[in-house]
């Protein structure tokens, strides 16, 4: 099975410049935890829900005056839409991540692959495993 048999299409993302504010709501109102942040027509980083309670109120920050690009993760691991299901599966496991966006040929990001995906499209075993890999602690 390939990765665009089972990924979440419509994906659209937000620029570095755009509000913490902004960004939850787009969670919330999405049902989502991670928002991809683009540039110059370019993924540069994501902003997961775990990125704002971290990132957003350490050393006394106002969340308030916050954008994206303060809190976000750089250097996106991302998985293609011809890709297996098993090899985005492992690159999961390796860099204990719980999203994945997904570019085409011409390197567009025209999805994301989860956890949830992969669970509603694969096995218990390769999703049993793949939990247990990311719900590890992070050293």
């Amino acid at each position: 099975m390939k990765v665009a048999e089972i990924m979440h299409t419509g994906v659209n993302w937000v620029s570095p410049e755009t509000s913490l504010a902004k960004i939850a709501t787009i969670m919330r109102d999405s049902d989502i935890g991670a928002v991809p942040v683009g540039e110059n027509d370019r993924l540069v980083g994501m902003v997961t829900d775990r990125d704002i309670a971290l990132r957003a109120f350490e050393n006394g920050n106002n969340p308030a005056t916050m954008t994206a690009r303060d809190v976000m993760t750089k250097g996106i691991i991302y998985c293609r839409t011809d890709e297996t299901i098993e090899d985005a599966i492992r690159l999961m496991e390796v860099k204990r991540i719980r999203r994945l966006p997904v570019i085409n040929d011409d390197k567009r990001m025209v999805g994301m692959l989860s956890v949830g995906d992969i669970s509603h499209g694969s096995g218990r075993e390769m999703t049993g495993e793949l939990m247990q890999a990311v719900a590890t602690p992070h050293p």
